[in-house]
């Protein structure tokens, strides 16, 4: 900011910034009335550009450096003065200090998806964002063209404007390239480099320069996304059957840890998947090479199924008399019962049947009565 001291018993005006923020591109020398003194002191530090503004007419500009504001430091403002016929006296005017360093790490980002015709996969909408530098490079026409009277110009108010040159000519470099999404991601140097040449043709009538953009990512739509992962997943399948019989086998292992869950149904597609991987395994057998060479041997064909196994014949107990006997096969049953040693009263008991009964109540041993012969009519 100005400072003011009294050396030798007058006063001098001393005139400089020191900006303690990160995103100031302009800042105006504050003194009342706007007067400076003949002789004053101007700093000027590295990175800054200091600019004069004379009733409304830009007069000087001065680049890093220590001035003393006087007729031989000051071209332009001697003639707007006359200083040349000896007039020293105090003059009004607006100083303007410029930031002419690097403003890095800014954002862009396209808003809406860039539509391109991609070799591979047709029309395809992306997007892309990054960051880049910028910086002043002709302080004058920054002020005229930009500023004007703007007395703190900061990186925010025209960081709009430039993202929106950075959006349309991404687009178009992007878009034009005719290079594959796949591949763009090896590229985005290169594209970069021609999106920031581009940027800068505008910039240049600003007074702006792009040292740098970087495009961090590009991205597709999540569909596509979605889709290219299938088809990435696929690819490390390899062949095509051997997925097939994986998933089949990863179903299966999933229906049998969970057998609450519609188990009749998980096994049946269980099953259903493995005799179709029994198949197609037996296909590939088939399909194989015969020796030396030979032309493929044609698949043999499925022999049938075999027979389910015979059920199971239960065995019984008989209990008589508070004695318990057996156990008996069925067939014993009905030689007893042939012999008078077993009827309809006696009670039976099997494995897994809920305590004793008669005979006649359990169907299995109840058909052994329904073949014997009725009693002899009395009198016969």
């Amino acid at each position: 900011m100005g400072i003011f001291d009294f050396l030798s018993g007058q006063f001098i005006d001393v005139i400089h910034w020191t900006d303690d923020t990160r995103d100031t591109m302009v800042w105006r020398f504050e003194r009342e009335g706007h007067e400076i003194k003949y002789g004053a002191k101007l700093t000027v530090r590295e990175g800054q550009a200091a600019v004069f503004v004379h009733e409304g007419q830009l007069a000087d500009v001065f680049t890093p450096g220590l001035y003393m504001l006087e007729t031989n430091n000051m071209p332009i403002m001697t003639t707007l003065q006359h200083w040349d016929h000896g007039f020293k006296s105090p003059f009004k005017s607006e100083i303007y200090f410029i930031s002419t360093t690097r403003f890095n790490d800014l954002k862009w980002g396209t808003k809406n998806p860039v539509m391109l015709r991609d070799p591979e996969f047709g029309p395809t909408r992306i997007r892309a964002f990054g960051s880049y530098s910028i910086r002043v490079t002709e302080a004058a026409r920054f002020m005229t063209e930009i500023v004007g009277t703007d007395g703190e110009f900061t990186m925010d108010e025209i960081s709009y404007q430039i993202r929106n040159i950075i959006v349309q000519e991404a687009s178009r470099v992007i878009a034009g390239s005719g290079i594959p999404v796949l591949d763009m991601a090896a590229n985005t140097g290169d594209m970069g480099k021609l999106v920031a040449a581009e940027v800068s043709k505008t910039l240049t009538e600003y007074g702006l320069t792009m040292p740098e953009l970087y495009i961090e990512n590009i991205s597709l739509p999540p569909a596509v996304e979605a889709a290219l992962d299938k088809r990435t997943s696929m690819g490390l399948a390899g062949d095509l059957g051997k997925f097939t019989q994986y998933s089949a086998a990863e179903a299966m292992t999933s229906a049998a840890q969970n057998p609450g869950g519609g188990g009749t149904m998980g096994a049946g597609l269980g099953a259903g998947m493995g005799m179709a991987m029994g198949n197609m395994m037996m296909g590939n057998q088939g399909a194989q090479q015969g020796p030396w060479g030979a032309a493929p041997q044609p698949a043999p064909t499925a022999a049938p199924a075999p027979p389910p196994p015979p059920p199971v014949e239960h065995v019984w107990h008989i209990a008589k008399n508070g004695l318990t006997t057996g156990p008996f096969s069925k067939a014993r049953l009905g030689q007893m019962a042939t012999e008078g040693a077993f009827d309809r009263d006696t009670h039976v008991w099997t494995a897994g049947q809920d305590g004793w009964k008669k005979a006649e109540d359990v169907q299995e041993l109840a058909q052994l009565f329904t073949i014997l012969p009725p009693p002899p009519p009395p009198g016969v």
